[in-house]
């Protein structure tokens, strides 16, 4: 089963980097909705989509208002996005006010109430994370593979959401900041790669992939990345429309 990370930005694109996606085409998954949805169109498999969202903060779902150009590369026969129900809420009122986007989308707002079935017999549950505003992690499992998608939350061997994630094949979890950056970090709700590497290894993850990198900040040297690969050697930094196998 192929992970494709589609976009791997936070707060705005880049040259280099889209905002917040990730597909899983043979299941008919999407993790968040940012402006890197435009490329899922000619990667999707399968009649539906069901589209989970961390949150509501624009970089995680301004794609949505994409998906009439998405269904004319790909027709689906459904989308469901689901998210917790005070962000359901915030997308109806808000995201889709006429005066911000003034025509029906192509999709059914589903509040997450409980974990969902996922096709090819996997489940997805949802999780609390800490960040302004709330956020949601998620878990994904399907016999003898699973993965964990973490985003705008300050990543913490201690935090709860360890218990959440603990032994998953892959796990996508945000780096923000820098390690010189964590006051800031601290601040805003988001995370730095010792921090990170030392989550992933707490919770015992086979691979580690940071994502939702500060557009920013240079990645092209591995300097940054020494404290945490000492701390979680497997792990990669997220580059868009990267295809990683789950197995």
């Amino acid at each position: 089963m192929k992970v494709v990370l589609l976009g791997t930005a936070g707060y705005h694109p880049n040259e280099r980097r889209h905002t917040s996606c990730i597909l899983l085409p043979e299941a008919g998954v999407m993790l968040d909705a940012g402006t890197a949805l435009f490329r899922a169109g000619k990667r999707l498999q399968g009649a539906s989509l069901d589209i989970f969202l961390t949150h509501t903060h624009l970089d995680h779902v301004v794609g949505l208002t994409y998906l009439f150009d998405l269904v004319r590369e790909h027709p689906l026969d459904a989308i469901r996005v689901h998210a917790a129900p005070d962000k359901c809420r915030a997308i109806d009122e808000h995201l889709l006010s006429p005066l911000l986007f003034p025509a029906k989308l192509p999709f059914g707002l589903r509040p997450l109430l409980g974990p969902i079935e996922l096709a090819r017999g996997g489940c997805c549950r949802s999780f609390d994370l800490a960040h302004p505003g709330g956020a949601l992690g998620f878990r994904l499992d399907w016999p003898g593979r699973s993965l964990a998608y973490v985003t705008d939350t300050m990543a913490d061997p201690t935090a709860a959401y360890v218990e959440q994630i603990r032994g998953v094949d892959l796990l996508i979890h945000e780096c923000y900041a820098n390690d010189d950056q964590q006051e800031f970090a601290r601040q805003t709700g988001h995370s730095w790669p010792s921090a990170v590497a030392q989550t992933a290894a707490a919770a015992r993850v086979g691979r580690l992939v940071l994502t939702h990198l500060n557009p920013l900040l240079d990645t092209s040297s591995s300097v940054w990345l020494e404290a945490a690969r000492r701390r979680f050697p497997n792990l990669i930094v997220a580059e868009d429309e990267v295809e990683i196998d789950l197995g």
